[in-house]
């Protein structure tokens, strides 16, 4: 978690992994989610706060890997609020005002 580029790439990679909200994409997002994706994601947003393209991508990522409104997909978002991901994105959106992508 200490190169912060390679967190971007990987928060971007988990980004269009599981993109989609057919059957397919959403059985992407809980594979990701069980391998542990959110915890990684939030890890990145946490260690690198001021890089606003890990900040960007991380959300981004969390945004496809929590998508679903069953059951699976609100268990992801509750294990991602378990995770500290509601804190993650809100400092994300304070410290980066000015960044489109981020907002």
């Amino acid at each position: 978690p200490q190169v912060a580029e390679v967190q971007a790439e990987g928060c971007w990679a988990l980004r269009n992994v599981c993109a989609g909200d057919d059957a397919a994409g959403l059985a992407r997002s809980q594979r990701a989610a069980v391998a542990g994706a959110i915890e990684a994601v939030v890890a990145a947003l946490q260690a690198h706060p001021q890089v606003a393209e890990v900040q960007a991508e991380g959300c981004w990522a969390l945004r496809n890997v929590c998508a679903g409104d069953d059951a699976a997909g609100l268990a992801r978002s509750q294990r991602a609020a378990v995770a500290g991901a509601i804190e993650a994105v809100v400092a994300a959106l304070q410290a980066h005002p000015q960044v489109a992508e981020v907002q």
